[in-house]
């Protein structure tokens, strides 16, 4: 073989490498938008499963107010509490919340979940879980914020 045949060789492997470089460019951008649709189509569903279950505690716990969370830091909702008591001649006020949200779209690919609540003025409690898009099941997210919410609300009843 002489070297025009071996230039001509070299240079079609180039050709066929970048083709198979673009081709992987156009199916990682391709699966970037399904990631994408997926954490927006979870997103939903998980927001409408924490302010559902929020309502509920709220009903449990008279006193709490659900509001509806929707800023850069997530999706979600909080349930929040204010109560007045009176030590001593002194007023004290207590402050007690849930808050769970779901992160925005990011680029490592992630849904992330996060639940952060105060009871009597005390930050005590603090959840977080995230998974891979392409591995993350609703049903398990959703059975986490369960969980959560009555941790916390074992945690509330008991202070």
């Amino acid at each position: 073989m002489d070297f025009r045949e071996r230039l001509k060789r070299a240079a079609d492997r180039g050709v066929r490498t970048r083709q198979a470089r673009d081709e992987a460019a156009a199916a990682d951008a391709l699966s970037d938008e399904e990631c994408r649709r997926r954490h927006s189509a979870m997103r939903l569903a998980l927001s409408e499963t924490i302010e559902t279950l929020l309502g509920q505690l709220a009903d449990n716990f008279p006193g709490f107010r659900v509001k509806t969370i929707v800023d850069e830091r997530g999706w979600g909702a909080q349930a929040v509490r204010d109560d007045v008591g009176v030590a001593g001649g002194k007023r004290t006020n207590f402050f007690s919340r849930l808050q769970v949200t779901v992160s925005p779209y990011n680029d490592y690919h992630v849904l992330d979940v996060a639940a952060k609540g105060a009871v009597r003025n005390k930050e005590s409690f603090t959840r977080g879980h995230f998974e891979k898009l392409r591995d993350a099941e609703l049903e398990h997210f959703a059975e986490l914020i369960e969980q959560w919410v009555l941790d916390y609300a074992e945690q509330y009843a008991a202070a």
